[in-house]
């Protein structure tokens, strides 16, 4: 990274070469691939707590061992699949998006994008850098 009494302020055409670049685009996909399905995921779990909680208290207040129930056991687990998505986006990240943004505000550091070299990085077609 740049030490900040290095730095220059980016332009603006700059920041739309790189967001026009083919690393971008690829960055931007990745990231939605993950995170699109993995919100509709989490908010349908969301909701079909809720929904129980509304429409079926018996089912919900079910003991399973002294004084635990259902409704607790389940309420226990939104906060563990919380934890579990950001797991699972934190090693998506790492291996998936990381790569790419690093090598991206490299780019970016070094004014590559106003000197008009904004090729498709390396990280795109190395392999282990598959396709999501």
């Amino acid at each position: 990274m740049t030490e900040p009494a290095e730095r220059r302020l980016l332009t603006p055409e700059e920041y739309r070469q790189a967001q026009d670049s083919p690393e971008f685009t690829e960055l931007r996909r990745r990231f939605r691939r993950f995170a699109f399905p993995m919100t509709v995921a989490f908010l349908a779990w969301y909701l079909l707590y809720v929904l129980l909680s509304t429409y079926a208290p018996d089912f919900m207040s079910t003991r399973v061992f002294g004084d635990v129930n259902l409704g607790i056991l389940l309420g226990l687990a939104q906060f563990v699949s919380t934890f579990v998505i950001t797991h699972l986006y934190v090693s998506h990240a790492n291996r998936r998006t990381d790569p790419i943004a690093d090598e991206m505000r490299e780019r970016l550091e070094s004014h590559q994008y106003a000197r008009g070299t904004g090729q498709t990085g390396p990280d795109l077609g190395k392999k282990g850098a598959t396709r999501a």
